[in-house]
């Protein structure tokens, strides 16, 4: 079996966790609506990566909506004590699977309780503010409103930690003036790198980076160079753009995401994965940086 502890562990939240974890949202149907294709086989790759050691599973119950949740619930109670689930909220799904803001209050007060309920847990491990944005990237605005909701939900015990996702160094400094920030999770991977700032910043704060799409989302990755490196090193290119962001920082968590045993083998054994100096060298230059100064 995978040793994933070669690829080292982190603190998040309360815990420390491995840092190849599990991205629980391919386990819904088809543009993550509805209920999966293959139930049994969504339960049992939660079990699988589990039971080999990841100790750090992301998901939100509008995943579905609320179907990761469930399968979540139904797979692993009761849960390890050492497993950390971390949700986000800020977003609801239409009937015709839209995504859509739900950002009052009210909105966030609704979504932390529809996470207990799915999850059957009593207090959620980490809460993370999703701010839509611009697709898939952040946008300037005061979030404080949203995150002292959040934050008056952790001071009833609901939440034992906060983070953020999808926001900017400017947000994360806002919020952290409200409550202590455990993690921000952004789109990052070897091609998108606007957050190679964010990262460092947080790395010196103590705070866990987790990108989001680390496989390049609804379209993998491809790039020359990730081909070369997997054929040197006897590796899948996908494998080789995970251990690449396991090399960029320690407070890098990952988070890949499939509905697959097979394919979930396949990344875990990423973190087993060594990059040379040299071949490092040439992946760092597919995506080139948007290096912004942080704030």
């Amino acid at each position: 079996m995978t040793q994933i502890a070669a690829a080292g562990a982190f603190e998040l939240g309360g815990k420390t966790v491995n840092r190849m974890g599990y991205g629980a949202m391919q386990l819904a149907g088809p543009g993550v609506f509805g209920p999966p294709r293959d139930k049994d086989e969504a339960v049992a790759v939660l079990r699988e990566a589990v039971a080999s050691g990841v100790n750090h599973i992301d998901t939100s119950d509008y995943y579905g909506p609320h179907v990761t949740n469930q399968l979540i619930r139904e797979a692993l109670q009761p849960y390890p004590d050492d497993l950390t689930i971390v949700t986000k909220v800020g977003a609801v799904r239409g009937e015709d699977a839209s995504w859509n803001p739900a950002i009052t209050p009210a909105d966030l007060t609704r979504a932390v309780h529809d996470n207990l309920r799915n999850l059957a847990v009593d207090a959620m491990e980490v809460v993370n503010l999703r701010r839509m944005g611009d697709g898939h990237g952040p946008t300037e605005g005061s979030l404080a409103a949203q995150f002292e909701a959040l934050a008056e939900l952790q001071r009833q015990g609901l939440i034992r930690h906060l983070g953020l996702s999808n926001v900017t160094s400017a947000q994360v400094a806002e919020a952290r003036a409200i409550a202590p920030v455990a993690c921000v999770q952004n789109m990052y991977n070897i091609a998108q790198r606007r957050d190679d700032a964010l990262i460092d910043e947080l790395a010196a704060l103590g705070v866990a980076y987790v990108p989001f799409f680390p496989l390049g989302g609804f379209s993998p990755l491809q790039a020359q160079a990730l081909t070369e490196a997997a054929a040197t090193l006897g590796a899948t290119p996908l494998q080789v753009a995970l251990a690449w962001l396991l090399a960029r920082a320690p407070n890098v968590l990952l988070i890949p995401g499939t509905s697959s045993r097979a394919h979930l083998r396949e990344n875990l054994a990423a973190a087993e994965l060594s990059l040379p100096a040299e071949i490092r060298a040439r992946l760092d230059t597919i995506g080139a940086p948007e290096r912004v100064v942080a704030s």
